[in-house]
């Protein structure tokens, strides 16, 4: 599974998810920006930085 953690681009939020592929991670990392943190344009440099972001959550501690 792939994870990725609001709070390593948005500190204080700790908001997650967790899916099999990026693409969809990156599908609910947009969302979540849009309707948690008023975010109305996701410009490719913030996408680029949730994929910077998403690991391998066997490898997360």
């Amino acid at each position: 599974m792939r994870l990725f953690e609001c709070g390593t681009l948005v500190p204080g939020c700790a908001w997650r998810t967790r899916a099999d592929n990026d693409a969809e991670v990156v599908r609910r990392a947009v969302e979540h920006l849009k309707t948690a943190h008023g975010e109305t344009i996701i410009r490719e440099n913030m996408v680029d930085n949730i994929k910077a972001r998403i690991r391998d959550e066997a490898t997360a501690a």
